[in-house]
Parts: structure tokens; C-alpha cells; sequence
């Protein structure tokens, strides 16, 4: 499948040594579910050293906001890509910040194919948790056939909310 391809780039996993105290920056008062859903299946991936091990990859570089914030470096998981299934505790792309030669995880990215979603689900769009998914429509920044996309920001508070896209809290300058 071109769209799972052309997801995950090979390369060397750094270390970092992080404490989700260093996460005192997300509101921990009252998180929406599916925040606290991402998490706890997270956890884990504190560590990128975790990441590689657990099948995710970095691919696409730091990826900047085209005016304002970034998203990260997301880490894909190209076997949860091509599945064609969305499940709120195996997000398709763990998203971390470069600091240095280190990296934060800062939230997850939901990802599926959308002409497999939509033939497997009575042409609606997914929906995890009761918020709905982005549609990235072809041609694209990515290169990628079209595509659903939800971002979960658990580890980073985002102003502009919770599921949107770009955060202004996240930067690719400390790479």
C-alpha cells in the first residue's frame, strides 16, 4: 500500500531520560477522556527509546505549523497504519518535540487510510471517543493518499484545544 510505505523513514532513536513530572504543563484537573485514554496506553513511551522496540519509526522530520506552532516529529507505526482500524490505545504516530538530541513526547496522532476506513464503515467518517477526525484530502504536504487524522495533545496543553492540529506550545527550533 503506497499510503503505509511511504509513512515510516528509518532512523536512529535517541535517548532521553524523562518523568511525566516534566508534563506538569497539561491541565491534569479535569482531562476529557480520551486525553486521559492516550495517557495511560502512553505511558510507556516517556522513553523514546520505547518507541522503536513497540514498531514506531520517525518520519517527515519536525513538522512546523505553516504560520504559527508545530506538531513534532511524529513516530509512525506502519503495521497500526495499514491495519485500517482506529483503537484509542494504539495511536498510529507518537508525536515528540526534538530538545536537543532529545525528544518529548508530547501527544499521539490517530491515522487511517480513508478509502479503506470509509469501505469498512458505511462511508462515515471515524470517531474516537466522540471527537470526529480531520479529513486530509490529496495532493498534500505528505505526499499521502487521502487520509483521517486526529491529533491528541496529553502531554503538552495546547491553547487552541485538546484535538487540534497545530500547537502553539510546541517548537522544532530546539532541534
Amino acid at each position: 500500500m503506497a499510503f503505509l510505505s511511504s509513512m515510516v523513514i528509518a532512523a536512529p532513536v535517541l535517548a532521553v531520560g524523562q518523568m511525566a513530572h516534566d508534563y506538569a504543563g497539561h491541565d491534569q484537573a479535569s482531562p476529557a477522556r480520551l486525553v486521559r485514554l492516550v495517557r495511560n496506553a502512553t505511558q510507556s513511551f516517556l522513553d523514546v527509546n520505547n518507541a522503536g522496540p513497540a514498531g514506531y519509526g520517525p518520519a517527515f522530520g519536525c513538522v512546523s505549523g505553516p504560520d504559527h506552532g508545530a506538531m513534532g516529529i511524529h513516530y509512525v507505526n506502519g503495521g497500526l497504519v495499514g491495519d485500517g482500524e482506529i483503537d484509542g490505545n494504539h495511536p498510529e504516530a507518537l508525536i515528540y518535540e526534538p530538545v536537543g538530541d532529545r525528544r518529548k513526547l508530547v501527544g499521539v496522532e490517530f491515522i487511517v487510510d480513508a478509502a479503506t476506513w470509509l469501505a469498512n464503515h458505511d462511508n462515515a467518517p471515524p470517531v474516537l471517543e466522540g471527537q470526529l477526525f480531520n479529513f486530509v484530502g490529496s495532493p498534500n504536504r505528505y505526499h499521502l493518499d487521502p487520509f483521517f487524522e486526529l491529533h491528541v495533545w496529553a502531554w503538552r496543553d495546547n491553547p487552541s484545544g485538546a484535538f487540534v492540529d497545530w500547537n502553539n506550545r510546541v517548537s522544532c527550533e530546539g532541534q
